[in-house]
């Protein structure tokens, strides 16, 4: 997979599911979930990375880095999580997977342009939303392929049984609209990762905690009951994408499938914790979905370079452990995140929870260590930056209403049952029809019968061809 060979300095002993005295997450009374929980769930985990994607660079001033996946992967390894989880480096989408949402003439502008080249496409930079937040720079398009290409291999995954919980932190870039990049996203891997769940559940939850609203997911899918969003974030009308107000609900058979949950400045741990639980409870009961994707944008942390919230890393990660413990097939993504060592930190400590252990506060020795200078901790001190604004009288106001409108679905809408549609992945079918025969010979697990059809040598028969007649 390319990845760097470092040495792992903690042993699967030290790793404890408990919460122990003096860690991150002592001082925090988190409720334990309602009825239908699984306290006990022991997931299968895939982990999605590739060592290229943290090697592309937005521009010296832009605060989207991406190098911050690869502090991720380096945290990650070191602490030996790799022991928990399958480790994939995925392929990249191809152009017709990424078609299924995007438009035709957008994704070629996507391939042709490049800074070389964008002389020769200025007069499509403004209907193509290309600016200082959307910037053409090197191995865009390539970029684009790579993280969404790991989405859609975590939503595959995901469908054929193979693993319980996906985490891909390349991905997450939820702004992104079928005809323009927004927001630092130019392409729109959640939406194309529910579409392939989508294939197979019937229902299919997207929550977001990201400090800016899912604009790009709540637009893709606000006229469908099939699938319910529900968003966590920062709202004054101002604040970008400027979207998200509680009375966006969604229109047409999505009516009321569209939660937004708009916050203040300054959101404190118990806050949010108790107010992402209580929706989140109502939520699962009310829409019973056969998956999850829980976008984990990191920029909702306290002193983040563009976030506002007061958020620790323990808090952060006690919205995975919860949505983990429900027991749902579930994709766990990226998203914002622009103060990358916690970042970093943020999306390890996430890893861990999944897996199901606890890390030690104490970073473990790796190439990029100084970065985490000076406390070289897991769990740094992030809050207090910013007076909370959120009054108890709003929060309480703020949560009425969302379960109010979810009383209103009256549960969970039914599926009528139906042939599975065409891989709308576009997954190259001759690719996958070789791998397939070379899976099989190599096992010695098919031969070929008379007719030309490939069968199981445990292939029952009743005649000529019965395996269970006597040798002579």
């Amino acid at each position: 997979m390319g990845r760097r060979k470092e040495t792992i300095t903690y042993s699967p002993s030290t790793f404890s599911t408990s919460v122990r005295p003096g860690s991150a997450s002592a001082g925090l009374e988190f409720a334990t979930p309602g009825d239908g929980v699984v306290e006990h769930y022991r997931p299968r985990v895939s982990y999605y990375m590739r060592e290229q994607a943290g090697n592309f660079h937005y521009g010296k001033l832009h605060p989207m880095k991406p190098h911050r996946l690869t502090l991720t992967n380096h945290l990650v390894l070191n602490y030996g999580l790799h022991k928990y989880m399958d480790v994939f480096e995925p392929r990249r989408a191809t152009e017709e997977e990424i078609r299924q949402f995007h438009a035709e003439d957008y994704i070629d502008f996507l391939k042709r342009v490049t800074p070389d080249t964008q002389g020769q496409f200025q007069e499509c930079f403004a209907q193509f939303n290309i600016g200082d937040d959307c910037p053409i720079f090197d191995g865009m398009w390539d970029f684009c392929r790579i993280y969404s290409g790991a989405s859609i291999e975590a939503a595959r995954k995901l469908i054929s049984g193979s693993c319980d919980i996906a985490v891909n932190w390349m991905g997450g870039l939820h702004h992104a609209k079928k005809y323009e990049p927004s927001g630092f996203c130019y392409v729109n891997d959640i939406v194309l990762a529910i579409l392939q769940l989508l294939r197979y559940y019937p229902r299919v939850l997207y929550v977001d905690i990201d400090i800016h609203h899912g604009d790009g997911v709540q637009e893709a899918f606000y006229t469908t009951d099939r699938v319910m969003t529900v968003s966590f974030h920062k709202y004054n009308g101002d604040f970008f994408p400027g979207t998200g107000a509680i009375d966006e609900m969604g229109s047409g058979l999505g009516k009321f499938y569209a939660v937004n949950v708009p916050l203040q400045d300054g959101i404190d741990d118990r806050s949010y914790t108790q107010l992402f639980k209580t929706v989140m409870t109502s939520v699962m009961e009310t829409f019973k979905p056969g998956a999850v994707v829980l976008q984990c944008g990191a920029d909702s942390l306290g002193l983040d370079r563009l976030g506002v919230f007061n958020l620790s890393i323990a808090a952060h990660g006690e919205c995975v452990r919860f949505m983990r413990r429900f027991g749902v097939p579930m994709m766990v993504i990226g998203g914002g995140g622009y103060t990358i060592r916690n970042v970093a930190r943020c999306w390890t400590n996430e890893t861990g929870i999944v897996c199901g252990v606890e890390l030690p506060s104490e970073l473990p020795n790796n190439v990029y260590h100084e970065f985490f200078a000076p406390d070289y901790s897991l769990h740094p001190q992030l809050s207090g930056r910013v007076i909370n604004h959120n009054s108890r009288a709003y929060l309480n106001a703020l949560t009425a209403r969302i379960l109010e409108q979810l009383r209103y679905l009256k549960g969970a809408p039914s599926v009528q049952m139906q042939e599975a549609p065409p891989d709308i992945q576009g997954f190259l079918e001759d690719q996958e029809k070789h791998q397939k025969e070379v899976d099989a010979d190599r096992l010695g697990d098919i031969k070929d019968d008379r007719s030309g059809r490939r069968e199981h040598v445990a292939e029952l028969y009743e005649g000529d061809e019965d395996q269970d007649q006597d040798a002579s």
